[in-house]
C-alpha cells in the first residue's frame, strides 16, 4: 500500500466517522424537548459536519487516483477543517462555562466524535499529508464567507422562530445585543485565524526528498 492509499483509505474512514456521529447526534436530540429538524440542521456543527463528509469522501477518491491534491480541493478541505475545528473550541468553550455556573451540560458519545475527535483527526491529516496544494492568502476572503452568512442568517431567523443554535447569539441570554456582536467578532476572529494556521502550513517550504520520512520518500 502506497502513501496516497493510505491517505484515502484515512479520509474515508474520517467520512465514514462523521456519518455516524451525525446520525448518532440527530438521534440523541430527538429525546430534546425542544427538538425541531429545522433547528438541528441550523447547527453550525451539523452544516460543517455535513460538508466535511462530503469533502473528505471527495478527498478520498482523489488520492486514491491522483498522486497530489488539486488547490480547489485543498481550499474546501482546508475550509471544511477550519470550520469543524471552530465547532470544536466554541462547544468546548460552552461546556467549560456551563461548569462555571453551576449547570452540566450532558456531552453524549456522538457529540465528543462530531465536536473533538474527527477535528483532531482532521488536523492531524491536514498536517502529515505532504501532497497538499500551496494556498493563495487570497483564500482567507472566501473561508470567512459561509460563517458570516450564516451567522447573519441566524441572527434573522432567531427572533422570528424564538431559537438560537448557541446561548451567547441571544441577546437576552447575555448582557445584550453588544455582548452578541462581542461573540461573533471573536467567533470570526477564530476562523481567520485557524484558516491562516492551515494556509500556513501549505506555505512551508518543501523538505528535500532525502529527509523526508520513509514511508514518503518510497510513495
Amino acid at each position: 500500500m502506497n502513501a496516497r492509499t493510505a491517505f484515502a483509505l484515512a479520509r474515508l474512514g474520517l467520512s465514514a466517522a462523521g456519518l455516524v456521529a451525525l446520525i448518532g447526534y440527530f438521534q440523541y436530540t430527538l429525546g430534546v424537548t425542544t427538538f425541531a429538524i429545522a433547528n438541528f440542521f441550523s447547527y453550525f456543527t451539523v452544516q460543517s459536519g455535513i460538508a466535511s463528509v462530503i469533502v473528505f469522501v471527495t478527498a478520498a477518491v482523489v488520492a486514491a487516483r491522483r498522486l497530489t491534491d488539486p488547490a480547489w480541493l485543498d481550499m474546501l478541505r482546508a475550509m471544511v477543517t477550519t470550520y469543524i475545528l471552530v465547532s470544536g473550541v466554541v462547544y468546548g468553550i460552552i461546556v467549560w462555562r456551563s461548569s462555571g455556573v453551576n449547570y452540566s451540560i450532558e456531552v453524549p458519545w456522538s457529540s465528543q466524535l462530531l465536536h473533538f475527535v474527527i477535528p483532531i483527526c482532521a488536523l492531524i491529516d491536514w498536517v502529515v499529508d505532504p501532497y497538499k496544494a500551496r494556498l493563495s492568502w487570497k483564500y482567507l476572503g472566501w473561508a470567512i464567507v459561509f460563517p458570516v452568512f450564516w451567522l447573519v442568517f441566524t441572527l434573522i431567523r432567531g427572533p422570528i422562530v424564538g431559537w438560537y443554535p448557541y446561548f451567547f447569539l441571544d441577546a437576552r441570554q447575555v448582557s445584550g445585543p453588544g455582548e452578541t456582536v462581542l461573540y461573533c467578532l471573536i467567533i470570526v476572529a477564530i476562523i481567520t485565524g485557524i484558516a491562516a494556521l492551515l494556509t500556513g502550513i501549505t506555505r512551508l517550504k518543501r523538505m528535500p526528498r532525502h529527509l523526508l520520512p520513509p514511508w514518503r520518500a518510497a510513495a
